[in-house]
């Protein structure tokens, strides 16, 4: 018989990815969504994998109706990717962030206890949660320093996830994923904003992609491969948070190089601080430049995690390169904007 994985958010990047590795291991997939008569199927569609999965409505807002759809479906495994989920965003829709992010995960531990405490569970926290470390790389001890309402809610969700572990034995695991992204990574994250940006700038549909700190740096690994790493969390024994990231930093600055180059233009950089700017050297033309107001109000220290443990306990390891990464992003949105469908 088919195990039944049920994943919330599943139209999200990592719910798409995570759904295809299931369907290939023989699961049956159920996937939840706030509103399915609505609902952006683009990303499982680009994957291949929308008419496999069984979607249904889901409201993280009602513990009752939450425990009821876990009690009919009844999945071994739960994987949790709901959540409000821009940094920037949660600074504008506190509350919301609040609400999805961390309560919401509360009424899903609740129900699992209620309804059947077997059930492997899986919280999907984020490297947010460090903000400003007091040490680097970090790992599964680092301390928590969270610097904006998705990654104080977050932190929240990450502690419940442990102490429903704790409290009653619950097979209750954290994955602590670094940025992570993909060609099916949402336009607001600044990420896809440049892939995107360029592509439509190279085909003359924008005139000028604009950033705010090009020298924030991050761990920027491919989504595919952390939750690989989700799955094989819920695989074992024993119940426990990892950290799952490459170990390398990169700048924005060096995703905009990257992102650029693959797609033929060629940017040479100049100016200084909010005065910076990149002209692409075979038009002249201003491509880049740096606009005051994206900058967050609060931002973060450079954050690079050390994923030793997932590599030793579950045998995990991030397989594409940062610049592989990159370029498929920039491929993905040119061929998007020059077929003229942009749709993820």
């Amino acid at each position: 018989m088919n195990r039944i994985a049920l994943i919330t958010g599943v139209t999200g990047q990592s719910g798409a990815y995570l759904s295809a590795i299931l369907l290939q291991k023989g699961y049956r997939v159920v996937g939840t969504t706030r509103q399915k008569a609505t609902a952006s199927l683009c990303r499982l569609e680009e994957l291949g994998v929308s008419g496999d999965i069984e979607l249904i409505d889901f409201d993280l807002l009602d513990l009752d109706k939450v425990s009821r759809t876990i009690e009919k479906i009844q999945p071994q495994e739960i994987y949790n990717f709901a959540a409000q989920s821009s940094v920037g965003i949660s600074f504008d829709r506190p509350v919301d962030a609040c609400e999805a992010g961390g309560l919401g995960v509360v009424r899903l531990l609740e129900s699992v206890r209620r309804v059947n405490s077997k059930i492997r569970f899986y919280q999907a926290s984020t490297s947010e949660m460090f903000g400003q470390a007091q040490e680097s790389p970090q790992n599964e001890t680092t301390p928590f320093l969270p610097r904006s309402p998705y990654a104080i809610a977050k932190l929240f969700a990450h502690l419940m996830t442990v102490n429903y572990r704790e409290s009653y034995g619950m097979h209750a695991s954290s994955g602590i994923l670094f940025n992570n992204e993909s060609p099916l990574r949402n336009r607001e994250f600044v990420t896809r904003k440049i892939t995107l940006s360029l592509a439509l700038v190279k085909h003359g549909k924008l005139d000028t992609l604009e950033l705010g700190n090009l020298n924030a740096s991050r761990d920027w690994g491919f989504a595919g491969d952390y939750v690989f790493g989700s799955w094989c969390m819920l695989q074992q024994s024993k119940p426990d948070d990892y950290v799952f990231a490459t170990g390398q930093t990169h700048t924005v600055r060096q995703f905009v190089h990257y992102a650029a180059s693959a797609i033929g233009l060629n940017l040479q950089f100049a100016g200084e601080g909010i005065a910076e700017h990149a002209i692409d050297a075979k038009s002249g033309r201003v491509v880049m430049r740096v606009n005051p107001k994206f900058y967050r109000p609060t931002d973060l220290a450079s954050l690079i995690g050390d994923s030793s443990k997932a590599r030793r306990v579950l045998g995990w390891k991030s397989k594409m390169s940062f610049e592989e990464l990159v370029v498929s992003m920039a491929e993905a949105d040119e061929r998007r904007v020059r077929d003229g469908q942009v749709r993820v």
